[in-house]
């Protein structure tokens, strides 16, 4: 029997059976950790593994399908049924990925959810609401909203709709101690233990007009983030570059810094602009597409006022 992993947000494996027992008996792979294998419909816990624990009673939590095995290289594309972290606070549901993805959240009775300004669309009548402020003065000088909404509900469970107001897809990840650098338009909502912090770029944002703030999201919980077009996840194992663009989010265990490909005129005049340069082990998700590239595109239909 072959079984795969997922530890730390990470997917692992296949492994064999006698293999996994081993790393169970010796704590490398923890209970709350899950896996996947043969007889099962869906991820479990690995203390509910009927294989790794046979007095256990199985379990089926409504997260995801059996995965095939990642392929190893220096950056892998993970499919999203592979980014999917079964780990959750909240219970939720994406729909319309990945173009117009909206988010459905539902909170338990006194239980707290973080929520971008504005990016409610729908709730349930017992969810209360506080505006609070995030972000200070770099959150301002974007032009961004500085405020979150926290919605609470109160004296029963209740749902709440999201809808960002880009127009495209929605990830979850599960913030576990660990940290995530966040596009500073990206953040969508999360758990109320997740922190988020504003990191200062420098004159380079300036200079690209890109990426100008980063939020660093820590702490444990819940965490949403949206993108403009389309979103895919590369799994990075040495070093990878990306458009300071097309960057969404990426692992605070990757260095990074940012830079032209070329010189001086090509960041001028190729329309590449500044690239990240990451290194080390992670995670970074990409957007398909860029808000810039598409008003440019967009301009020569724009009407022009006949002023003579």
């Amino acid at each position: 029997m072959q079984i795969h992993l997922f530890r730390n947000g990470v997917q692992e494996g296949p492994f064999p059976l006698e293999q996994v027992r081993q790393m169970y008996a010796a704590g490398d792979l923890k209970p709350t950790d899950h896996v996947f294998h043969e007889g099962l419909t869906d991820w479990v816990l690995a203390s509910q593994s009927p294989a790794l624990v046979p007095s256990a009673p199985p379990r089926v939590p409504p997260v995801l399908a059996g995965p095939p095995p990642l392929a190893a290289a220096t950056s892998a594309l993970l499919s999203p049924a592979q980014t999917a972290d079964p780990r959750r606070d909240f219970d939720y549901q994406i729909e319309g990925r990945p173009d117009f993805a909206f988010l459905t959240v539902q909170v338990p009775a006194n239980r707290t959810l973080k929520v971008e300004a504005s990016a409610m669309a729908t709730m349930d009548t017992n969810l209360q609401m506080k505006t609070r402020m995030r972000g200070g003065l770099t959150r301002f000088l974007t032009g961004e909203n500085i405020f979150v909404n926290e919605f609470t509900a109160a004296g029963g469970p209740a749902s709440i709709g999201i809808a960002p107001g880009a127009p495209g897809d929605l990830e979850h990840v599960y913030l576990d101690g660990d940290g995530l650098f966040l596009q500073s338009s990206g953040y969508v909502a999360s758990s109320p233990d997740v922190t988020l912090d504003s990191k200062w770029q420098g004159w380079k944002g300036f200079f690209s007009g890109e990426g100008l703030f980063l939020l660093r999201c820590s702490g444990r919980g819940d965490l949403w983030f949206n993108t403009y077009g389309a979103m895919f996840c590369v799994n990075v194992n040495g070093s990878y570059v990306v458009d300071t663009g097309h960057v969404v989010a990426f692992t605070d265990s990757l260095q990074y810094e940012v830079g032209r490909i070329g010189g001086y005129k090509s960041l001028f005049f190729s329309g590449e602009g500044l690239v990240c340069r990451f290194r080390g082990q992670g995670r970074v998700w990409i957007q398909t597409r860029r808000l810039g590239a598409f008003a440019s595109w967009i301009q020569p239909f724009r009407p022009v006022k006949n002023r003579g």
